[in-house]
């Protein structure tokens, strides 16, 4: 890891900075413990990748195990308390801004003391290993180490909560599949952080759907669009693969994370294919950067793709990464018989079925009760009622193959061709194959040219990612 003081002090400024927001924002309305009979039985946690969704997912968990949730008093625990025991991370600062953070609002539940703080590549093996059979595992890395965290997870015996994306390329996904069957078998339970499948709202939209109150689905139109994610140059002579897996770079690489395209969309990917009740068939889409972008990471900034589903009905799916354009968040359907909203801004629970195609808040005919629980708190509600309970909860079939249809449409714009689903499962790719090898002295598996530029997909040439 580079020392260059040049760049230490913001990287420090940006983690402190990082911290207190997650925090914040994670554990708004949280209030205190209540007191519980006895520990024995206590879920432990291990933290892998202690950055902000990390630490707001411990919070959730802690909710789940009997917090109460700011507004929902009422809501249930799932039975029994959860402590954090665990931490692993590449980078000292990190794991010391989330645990300080994370105990000065839930005090004696975070237990971990210097000797369970795990720094390195090989930190998750570490911090799995301090925990027991029936534990918890939360893997919150880059999606590029989702596969390698989630085979140890299961070769060891304990439970796992994985979240988004799951792996950069049709190898991951492979792997990821080959492992949920494996903890199948151990009667292990996965959870997977695609929060809006427990959704309450989204669930009744989805009977009524089913129910046929929109008649057949003709059509999924899907938008993300905001202000971008453009990288500066590699300042040369830093630890290349340090600096490519700094917080400063969630979205830039796609080895490690798969992209922007596939970080921000893969909840409304999934959506589509949960709406429909199927995968696609094949996609095909178009996209680039615009006129002067100075952009050096890998990404484009604008993607459209159209998938095809087995009925000959189609999504269309859209991220732009640009300045001062119009911004848009929200997933329409439209039926034979009317429209629908689906999802809205920063995935909010915006259900409703129109009286026709007009989408028009004047227009609603159906709406559904108001969520008494958020999906990224009922998440955690569903996968430690499983664990405590012992009923059937492996999400990670589904999410590879969500994860999976969203490389399918990556992998188009980034080529210029057809992608079918059978391309998709039959593939082996790898951006990194040796990624569970890597440690901080290794190359970084995507190098930069002269200027600090990284390789972007140029569509019809020879680049190859499926």
């Amino acid at each position: 890891m580079s020392t260059d003081a040049q760049h230490v002090t913001p990287r420090r400024e940006f983690i402190k900075s990082t911290a207190r927001m997650a925090a914040a924002s994670a554990l708004a309305g949280v209030a205190i413990p209540r007191v519980f009979a006895g520990e024995d039985n206590t879920i432990h946690l291990a933290l892998i990748g202690c950055g902000g969704r990390g630490s707001g997912a411990v919070a959730n968990a802690m909710s789940a195990g009997g917090l109460v949730l700011g507004g929902n008093e009422g809501t249930p625990a799932a039975g029994g308390p959860v402590k954090l025991v665990a931490m692993a991370d590449l980078i000292p600062a990190r794991i010391e801004q989330s645990r300080q953070a994370l105990t000065d609002i839930l005090g004696d539940k975070i237990d971990v003391p210097a000797d369970r703080q795990f720094i390195g590549f090989d930190a998750y093996r570490k911090a799995i290993d301090c925990l027991r059979p029936g534990d918890i595992a939360m893997l919150t890395t880059h999606a590029g180490f989702r596969a390698v965290h989630l085979d140890y997870a299961v070769e060891k015996g304990v439970h796992v909560f994985m979240e988004k994306d799951f792996a950069p390329d049709p190898g991951g996904v492979q792997k990821i599949l080959r492992a949920g069957e494996a903890a199948e078998k151990k009667n292990l339970k996965i959870a997977a952080g695609l929060m809006a499948r427990h959704s309450s709202a989204r669930q009744a939209m989805i009977q009524q759907i089913r129910d046929g109150a929109m008649g057949d689905i003709q059509l999924i139109r899907a938008y993300r669009m905001d202000s971008g994610y453009h990288m500066a140059p590699f300042p040369i002579g830093e630890n290349e693969l340090m600096w490519q897996l700094y917080p400063g770079h969630p979205y830039e690489f796609l080895w490690s994370s798969g992209g922007v395209f596939i970080e921000l969309m893969i909840h409304q990917i999934d959506e589509c294919f949960w709406i429909k009740d199927a995968w696609p068939v094949s996609a095909h889409g178009v996209g680039g950067r615009y006129a002067g972008s100075t952009d050096c990471s890998q990404n484009l900034d604008s993607y459209s793709i159209e998938y095809t589903f087995p009925d000959g009905t189609k999504a269309l799916v859209t991220g732009r990464y640009i300045p001062n354009c119009f911004n848009d968040f929200v997933t329409y359907i439209h039926g034979t018989k009317c429209a629908g909203e689906f999802s809205g801004n920063i995935h909010a629970p915006s259900s409703r079925i129109f009286k026709d195609q007009r989408i028009d808040p004047k227009n609603v005919a159906w709406k559904p009760e108001k969520e008494e629980i958020n999906p990224w708190q009922a998440e955690w509600h569903a996968l430690l009622d499983a664990i405590r309970n012992d009923k059937p909860h492996n999400e990670a079939r589904r999410a590879a193959l969500s994860n999976l249809g969203a490389i399918m449409g990556r992998a188009a714009v980034h080529t210029g061709q057809i992608v079918t689903w059978e391309q998709a499962m039959a593939s082996t790719f790898e951006f990194c194959p040796h990624v569970a090898d890597l440690n901080e002295n290794s190359p970084a598996p995507v190098q930069c040219d002269e200027h600090g530029r990284y390789p972007a997909p140029v569509p019809g040439t020879d680049w190859r990612e499926i």
